[in-house]
């Protein structure tokens, strides 16, 4: 099996790890050399992690090409990855300039958090088989994905996505309707909103919010999410009595949803210094590390308790084991 991936940012490179390390071809375009050398230096780390990640053997590594264009990318690929820079009008030409090199019945995914798909496609002649294939950082580690197919995409490309991507141990979610930022995006602008206003207002810091959610509900959300946390909230009566109770606090002016803080000099000012203090002497390289080597960690405890994303983890494995 062959991708194509068109872009070597951070989440082209993950993407390009995710398949290489899974056992397919990746060919890989980016116009800046320092990307692509940089996606190579990510594969070979991420084989690494899922090598303590998983308890069955890889399977063996996919070749990496490293293409001058983007159709020479494209050409006799099984899936195309599109993960350039939000920016409408130039992801809209480079579709046009793949379409004649872009093998049919295959999708053309791409990575955007922010475009429909529809719009996307709209006057380009990929239309029916271009889809969204929203990821999460770090994409050769974290399963989830945001499938949002468009009006044109054809049925059949997406089912094959979603079979695609849960052979490379992904978790698809097909988004029924297209709307802007998808499902996890809006989620994540929500409290986004709320923490710039905390720390604009001068009630927490940026240090302080991170470990409200580090400490608290992130550790709940990873392994049950939103809704299942909340229904325990209801104790023995249920998620009825949860939703009697604390229903009528949503109308109580607790939050800003519907306004954000003006992003002046001083509050980026304010927000750089704190999340500077916070990571002490750390690169970004060294935080990143450390990122993925806690993933590792809680994936595998998620694994032993067959809970939230270890419960994928185990079925993936069992494809890999001998009968």
């Amino acid at each position: 099996m062959k991708a194509a991936v068109l872009g070597a940012g951070v989440i082209g490179a993950g993407w390009a790890a995710r398949f290489v390390c899974h056992g397919w071809d990746v060919a890989l375009w980016d116009p800046d050399q320092r990307a692509v050398d940089r996606a190579l230096a990510v594969s070979a780390e991420a084989r690494a992690l899922l090598s303590e990640l998983y308890d069955v053997p890889l399977p063996v590594r996919g070749e990496f090409s490293i293409c001058k264009d983007p159709a020479e990318a494209v050409h006799a690929a099984d899936w195309v990855q599109e993960s350039i820079p939000e920016d409408f009008a130039v992801k809209r030409e480079l579709f046009t300039t793949i379409a004649d090199a872009l093998p049919a019945d295959i999708p053309l995914a791409s990575s955007t958090s922010g475009f429909k798909p529809s719009e996307l496609a709209a006057e380009t002649p990929v239309a029916t088989q271009l889809l969204v294939c929203h990821p999460f950082n770090p994409v050769y580690l974290l399963p989830g994905v945001e499938v949002v197919p468009g009006k044109a995409t054809r049925v059949q490309i997406r089912d094959r996505a979603m079979a695609l991507l849960a052979d490379i141990g992904m978790h698809p979610t097909h988004v029924r309707h297209e709307i802007d930022a998808h499902i996890a995006d809006r989620l994540l602008e929500a409290i986004w909103r709320e923490a710039l206003w905390l720390v604009h207002d001068g009630v927490a810091s940026t240090g302080e919010i991170d470990a409200v959610i580090r400490n608290g509900f992130g550790l709940r959300w990873a392994q049950m999410g939103l809704f299942e946390t909340y229904r325990l909230g209801g104790g023995e009566r249920g998620f009825r009595h949860f939703l009697e109770q604390f229903g009528p606090a949503l109308e109580w002016p607790w939050s800003k949803l519907t306004d954000v803080p003006e992003l002046s000099p001083e509050l980026i000012d304010r927000i750089v210094s704190q999340s500077d203090e916070q990571a002490g002497d750390l690169t970004v390289d060294a935080q990143r590390a450390q990122r993925d080597r806690n993933l590792v960690a809680l994936l595998r405890a998620l694994k032993a308790q067959n809970a939230g994303a270890g419960v994928g983890l185990n079925k993936f494995e069992r494809k890999f084991q001998p009968d």
